[in-house]
């Protein structure tokens, strides 16, 4: 759908493929290994995507830290023109083609569509408001269709495959293949290749070799990279990985990077860590985000320690909340949703770390 946006009537300006292979979400690393060991089938799926959309030239957006990928990206683009893949009359279509690879500077921000196109136009990565929408206006002023890499390198295989294929797998309205990537407390971390909807617990299992400690050592899991709620381990006992069944337990699919944690983590420090990295990455342009998430940060570390009270829990909700769907990017609901599932499901370990403070203020006073 997204790509049909960019099948209007020409007006004379030259169309543009972005692939946005920024990854900056942290526990994801799906993008990386597609560019590190197939980095052809991008290209192939670059040329794809463009001629879908008429596209004149695609840009790969590269996150900056990503050195090896970059070089292997670059290597694969440069054996594609040699071979006549690429540039004029490409693949002997009589269509011309052109791949660039665009590395970044490392901002996370850079990975939201309007950021990376301000960055490609070598202005600071921040956010446009839309509209205008990239199809109309995106990169140079020209019609732009910004794509995640592992959007793009799928093309080939439903190309080849069919439609249907694809459509097979998982539930309706939640079909096809992705990539998951499993880190944190299990005993196989790894990138995986699954269909949709598979059960969260079934996954774990079946490609990370279970839990460190065993499933009933579960803590709690990030099932969508650093920005979607924690959900507990009740809850991920049963959950499907899609994007219905995570929003109805109170989450999102987000990047599908699984971020495990055992009974042995700190939750509370781990949540303020992913606190401290979205203030970190603000571009600061709106004022909730730039202000509330500082402020969710300090709020943050008291908790980490105990040193609050118990009725401040309801005052960071509420701060998150000011901050949720009052920015132009998402990065402001990204930084309060973990913050949110923290508070959702484990308001007693808070509580009790509170309690555990008091009483030895109270000690040391007496």
């Amino acid at each position: 759908m997204k790509w049909s946006f960019m099948n209007k009537p020409s007006d004379g300006r030259p169309k543009y493929l972005v692939v946005n292979a920024d990854e900056g979400e942290p526990g994801t690393c799906k993008d990386r290994e597609i560019m590190r060991h197939d980095p052809h089938k991008l290209v192939e799926g670059c040329l794809i995507a463009g001629s879908a959309m008429g596209a004149r030239a695609a840009y790969i957006y590269i996150r900056g830290e990503f050195y090896n990928e970059a070089s292997n990206m670059q290597v694969a683009i440069n054996e594609a023109y040699e071979a006549g893949l690429l540039g004029k009359n490409a693949c002997g279509s009589g269509y011309d083609f052109d791949v660039y690879m665009h590395r970044g500077a490392g901002a996370y921000i850079c990975g939201e569509e309007t950021a990376l196109i301000e960055s490609i136009e070598g202005k600071q990565g921040k956010p446009r408001l839309k509209p205008p929408f990239p199809a109309d206006i995106g990169v140079f002023g020209c019609p732009t269709t910004v794509s995640n890499v592992e959007t793009v390198a799928v093309a080939p295989a439903i190309c080849r495959r069919g439609g249907q294929w694809f459509v097979s797998f998982g539930r309706a309205r939640n079909s096809g293949t992705k990539l998951f990537n499993i880190s944190g407390h299990v005993n196989n971390p790894c990138t995986v290749e699954e269909e949709m909807s598979i059960p969260l617990k079934d996954l774990i299992e079946r490609h990370s070799g279970g839990v460190i400690g065993g499933w009933d050592n579960l803590l709690g899991i990030i099932p969508g990279g650093s920005s979607t709620p924690i959900i507990p381990k009740s809850v991920c006992d049963d959950v499907p990985m899609d994007f219905d069944g995570l929003v109805a337990a109170q989450t999102g699919l987000g990047t599908a990077a699984i971020i495990v944690m055992n009974k042995q983590t700190d939750v509370i420090k781990a949540i303020h860590r992913l606190i401290e990295f979205y203030k970190h990455e603000s571009c600061g342009q709106c004022t909730p985000c730039r202000e509330g998430v500082g402020w969710m940060n300090k709020i943050m570390a008291r908790f980490v320690k105990g040193q609050a009270k118990p009725e401040e829990i309801d005052m960071l909700w509420e701060v998150s909340k000011q901050i949720e769907g009052h920015t132009i990017c998402a990065l402001g609901d990204g930084a309060a949703w973990p913050v949110q599932g923290l508070i959702r499901h484990f308001r007693p370990v808070i509580v009790e770390r509170m309690e555990k403070y008091e009483a030895q203020q109270n000690r040391a006073s007496s």
